[in-house]
């Protein structure tokens, strides 16, 4: 990872991020940081100024209002615009930073600007227990809301108040009545589990959430299934995190040191685990192999580069806003669940064990 040692002052997270701040940090030019965050990174910037990019994206929780502007504008000179929309993110906190999350929003606003309306992330789950927040929701008057990242009852309750037209994308699947874009979470963690099993590895741990999280079923289901008895001292209960992930690896291994494998409910928990491992002397994957999911563009940068399921994050995006658009349009009157499937991408994170434990 990068040390971030850089001739700008660090970004202040609170305040809202643009391109050019992150281009001033990163020393590089604002067509640069587009190229980047638009996945043409590596034959545009190279590795390292790629890593510094995602680096500062990631510490800044940095989401894209600003750049699509120039979209909205195209947009607005073609024809009226069909309205606005809002999104919530349900599982990211101000105070914490989740790629999966910013490259999702990303494919959201692109695509619902091109079918011509403006979007907001005015709101998180927190926000809407403010008075002012709730509000400001009622008077925006948005043609409907995307809820990004699973919900509570009592906050879906809320929404369903608000607004008559409600999208849901995630790997939970949520208990409402709205359309749902899915990639299931839980067969995501059944393929990141048989995978560190087809290399040999028996003592697998667990480092990510647990409470109402499809993932650890999942990895629960994996284990089970090929005849491993779960031991619970192989589970860490931490925030889908960089810290989370780091916290959990090292007390996992400070507990177990008989662990050859972790599996990590997402990508930025595998990084912080990575980084514990590599703290405590640990080589990756030579002592102990490191799975994730997402596939954020971070995971590919890394090194070593982190194996993991990966999310079709762009397409879930996509299809929310198409989806939210048709109903909004009353193209269809039932529920609609799109379903969407994931794949492992092999890097260098894991490996086969040369002596099964």
């Amino acid at each position: 990872m990068s040390n971030n040692n850089y001739n700008s002052p660090p970004l202040n997270v609170s305040n809202t991020v643009t391109l050019k701040e992150i281009a001033k940090e990163a020393n590089v030019s604002v067509s640069t940081v587009s190229r980047v965050l638009n996945g043409r990174g590596k034959s545009a910037a190279g590795r390292e100024v790629s890593e510094r990019i995602w680096e500062i994206v990631n510490r800044t929780n940095y989401i894209p209002n600003k750049a699509a502007q120039s979209l909205r504008s195209a947009n607005r000179g073609k024809g009226e615009l069909h309205g606005s929309i809002e999104c919530l993110l349900a599982r990211m906190p101000f105070s914490e930073k989740d790629q999966f999350f910013s490259e999702l929003a990303r494919s959201v606003e692109f695509e619902a600007n091109s079918l011509g309306y403006d979007v907001r992330y005015s709101f998180t789950t927190k926000s809407l227990y403010n008075r002012e927040a709730m509000r400001e929701l009622s008077e925006s008057h948005a043609d409907g809301i995307i809820i990004m990242g699973r919900c509570d009852k009592q906050v879906f309750a809320l929404l369903n108040q608000q607004f008559k037209s409600i999208c849901y994308v995630g790997l939970n699947q949520l208990n409402g009545s709205c359309d749902q874009v899915i990639c299931d979470g839980m067969e995501a963690s059944k393929s990141a589990v048989n995978y560190l099993i087809s290399l040999g590895h028996r003592r697998i741990g667990y480092v990510g959430e647990i409470q109402d999280e499809i993932r650890y079923l999942g990895y629960r289901n994996a284990m089970i299934e090929n005849g491993i008895p779960t031991d619970s001292r192989f589970v860490k209960n931490v925030k889908l995190s960089y810290k989370g992930g780091y916290e959990g690896a090292k007390a996992l291994i400070s507990c177990c040191s008989d662990i050859t494998a972790l599996f990590c409910a997402n990508d930025n928990t595998a990084i912080g685990a990575m980084s514990a491992l590599q703290e405590m002397g640990l080589s990756v994957p030579k002592d102990v192999s490191v799975i994730g999911v997402d596939n954020i563009a971070t995971s590919r940068y890394l090194t070593p580069s982190l194996t993991t399921i990966a999310i079709p994050i762009e397409e879930m995006g996509k299809t929310a806003a198409k989806l939210l658009h048709d109903r909004i349009r009353g193209g269809h009157q039932i529920q609609i669940k799109a379903m969407l499937p994931s794949k492992i991408e092999t890097r260098e994170s894991c490996m086969k064990l040369k002596t099964p434990k």
